[in-house]
């Protein structure tokens, strides 16, 4: 959380001229409500069903950049399908990402318990092997802008734009 999924997947999409899907306002807008109800209202079991669906979705409907939340990687078939993607973990420091995602934390369920920076570093503990599974590459966004990161993914990638 807070390393600029979303926002990097949107810069890609405009310097690639290519279709974005974002998985979590894919299931909010299909749902009819944000995440965090959904999350409250049916748990996260449920809500991981629907991501590993709009994954699914997005891999084969000509998104040609997926943003997927921080949590995807749980479920094994989600994993096998980001393998066959060319995958790349936005990182970012748990301070930072701390200070980017503290005015939002209210709209975040698995930011709810315990102190900010101790709930980050544990769900990065929980999740930076399986991350490290699926991605071919690792850039860190930290001191970064959303542009900056989107040319260090696309230089990565070997893809040049128009």
């Amino acid at each position: 959380m807070g390393a600029g999924k979303s926002a990097v997947a949107r810069a890609l999409g405009e310097k690639l001229k290519a279709k974005v899907a974002d998985l979590d306002a894919r299931i909010a807008e299909q749902s009819g409500c944000p995440v965090s109800e959904l999350f409250a209202r049916d748990g996260e079991p449920a809500f991981r069903e629907l991501e590993r669906e709009a994954l699914k979705l997005a891999a084969t409907d000509g998104s040609g950049v997926i943003a997927c939340g921080g949590g995807i990687v749980l479920l094994e078939a989600n994993r096998a399908l980001l393998r066959d993607c060319r995958t790349v973990w936005l990182d970012v420091e748990i301070a930072e990402a701390a200070r980017r995602v503290e005015t939002d934390r209210a709209t975040r369920p698995l930011l709810q318990d315990g102190p900010l920076t101790e709930r980050l570093d544990q769900l990065l503990a929980e999740r930076g092997k399986l991350y490290a599974e699926v991605a071919i590459a690792r850039i860190d966004t930290s001191r970064r802008n959303v542009d900056e990161v989107a040319g260090l993914v696309l230089e990565t990638l070997e893809i040049k734009c128009a």
